[in-house]
């Protein structure tokens, strides 16, 4: 990958992660937590949202990115929610 390539990935899954933090919990998760779960979160998307008929194509790949990866990275925090749930 290149430099411009990477800096990019890491922008815009800061972007998907803070959209879908802001979405579950209401807040974000830090700079590194919000690259970390928009990533991640991208993958999810990618992989889940044809599995389920959705197919996010607003004419820009890097909206399409953000949408896709921000629902994965819901996903991705709902499964974490329900994982690590405190009791009480």
């Amino acid at each position: 990958m290149e430099t411009q390539s990477i800096i990019i990935t890491l922008v815009l899954g800061a972007v998907a992660g803070w959209l879908g933090g802001l979405i579950f919990k209401g807040s974000g998760l830090g700079l590194i937590g919000n690259i970390i779960v928009g990533i991640v979160g991208g993958m999810i998307g990618y992989w889940l949202l044809p599995k389920v008929g959705l197919n996010i194509n607003t004419g820009t790949a890097w909206l399409n990115y953000v949408i896709t990866a921000g629902i994965g990275a819901v996903v991705l925090l709902a499964i974490l929610n329900i994982l690590f749930r405190k009791n009480g």
